[in-house]
């Protein structure tokens, strides 16, 4: 936040540069008039106006040309010094005002390196010109702590406004990165429950569809096994109603007090999943290799939704009668494959395109995993994932069943 006087100073610099020029003008001056006691008053009126004139002047070129208006200041103060009069801040305040401006607006080296400069230049101007004869501190030390200050203050202004920017600059990026970390977390969300409603819908929309065809098919030969079917299709349907409660209830409130907290589905219900496609009419096979080991929540839903999915594109695409499901346990990975022995699947389904591989491979990469999907040389389909057991990418904390 800007002081006021900082905000005047910078609405009307031509009028600050005027009574700031003016002021030291005056103090110029005056400072030409002090003198040591039982020291002459040198004999130099005009040529002290002049230089006073000339080295306030050039500070109306000071946001500009600070370098220049340093090298002016500094041979006016020097001329003084030449004259006769004693090197005193009023004297002294044109070159200080001046030194002041560029250690604030340039870099450390070219500050030094004006400092230097006018400082030899006095020194040398006041041990080999100085027609009074004063002791050396009053040509050396003196202008030496004058000069000194304005350089200092000047350089601790530039960087406490160096670090006032960038304070402010890590602030804003702060803030930016929140947001945007914000609409990431909101987009990953989203994308999470879509999958989640592809493979609740798709999956039970699949069976019951197979069921109620199969149910109208054997309708008039087989009365009894179209009983039967009907009483999976109910319990088809009604399975699907609770899982879309469940995954439309992750859209409510946090503090909802109906929002469903059941556990998220794993390979644990696998027999079940199976089944369910079986009384569709289509014959699974499960094997399994290795030994089984402890799977995270993250890795267990994911590679239940891969079968499911894969389960599914084979009921809706595939002219299968049979499936089979691999699972092979490794030391750091499990392997999931699901292939079929179906001949024929729609193109929108092709190896890399469809809304379910699509969701398959999303999937395998959240858990920091991999899937692979296509035709196999011999006939059929068949959908590949490699899972870490101890998966490097966050995993969502999913309360679906």
């Amino acid at each position: 936040m800007s002081i006021p006087w900082q905000r005047y100073a910078d609405e009307r610099a031509r009028t600050v540069d005027t009574m700031t020029a003016a002021l030291l003008f005056a103090c110029f001056l005056l400072g030409s008039e002090i003198r040591l006691p039982h020291e002459r008053q040198p004999d130099a009126v005009w040529p002290t106006i002049a230089l006073a004139a000339l080295a306030c002047g050039s500070l109306f070129w000071q946001r500009s040309r600070p370098r220049t208006v340093v090298a002016v200041t500094a041979l006016c103060t020097a001329g003084a010094a030449a004259l006769g009069h004693l090197l005193t801040p009023l004297v002294m305040g044109p070159l200080i005002l001046g030194l002041f401006r560029l250690a604030l607006v340039t870099d450390r080296g070219t500050t030094r390196f004006a400092f230097f400069g006018a400082l030899a230049l006095l020194t040398v101007t006041g041990f080999l010109t100085d027609p009074l004869d004063r002791p050396w501190p009053l040509t050396t030390v003196g202008p030496a702590a004058w000069l000194l200050l304005p350089v200092a203050t000047g350089t601790a202004v530039r960087l406490r406004d160096a670090y006032v920017e960038a304070v402010q600059a890590r602030a804003e990026f702060a803030e930016r990165s929140r947001e945007k970390e914000a609409r990431h977390r909101v987009a990953e969300e989203r994308m999470r429950i879509a999958r989640e409603l592809h493979d609740v819908v798709a999956h039970h929309l699949t069976l019951a569809n197979a069921q109620a065809s199969t149910a109208a098919h054997l309708a008039h030969t087989h009365p009894g096994q179209m009983h039967r079917i009907l009483t999976d299709l109910s319990g088809t349907t009604s399975s699907a109603l609770r899982e879309m409660k469940a995954t439309v209830g992750l859209l409510r409130q946090a503090d909802d007090p109906d929002l469903p907290l059941a556990p998220s589905p794993g390979l644990g219900q696998l027999a079940e999943l199976t089944g369910s496609f079986e009384a569709a009419g289509l014959t699974i096979e499960v094997a399994v290799e290795g030994v089984p080991r402890p799977l995270s929540p993250g890795v267990d839903l994911t590679a239940y939704r891969i079968v499911q999915e894969a389960l599914t594109n084979v009921t809706k695409h595939a002219a299968a009668k049979a499936a089979r499901v691999r699972l092979r346990y490794a030391v750091d990975q499990l392997t999931v494959t699901v292939t079929d022995d179906g001949t024929a699947r729609t193109p929108a389904d092709g190896p890399g395109r469809g809304f379910g591989l699509i969701g398959m491979r999303e999937r395998a990469h959240s858990v920091g995993g991999a899937l692979d999907a296509g035709h196999r040389v011999g006939g059929g389909f068949q959908v590949t994932t490699r899972l870490p057991l101890y998966p490097t990418a966050p995993e969502p904390e999913d309360r679906t069943p």
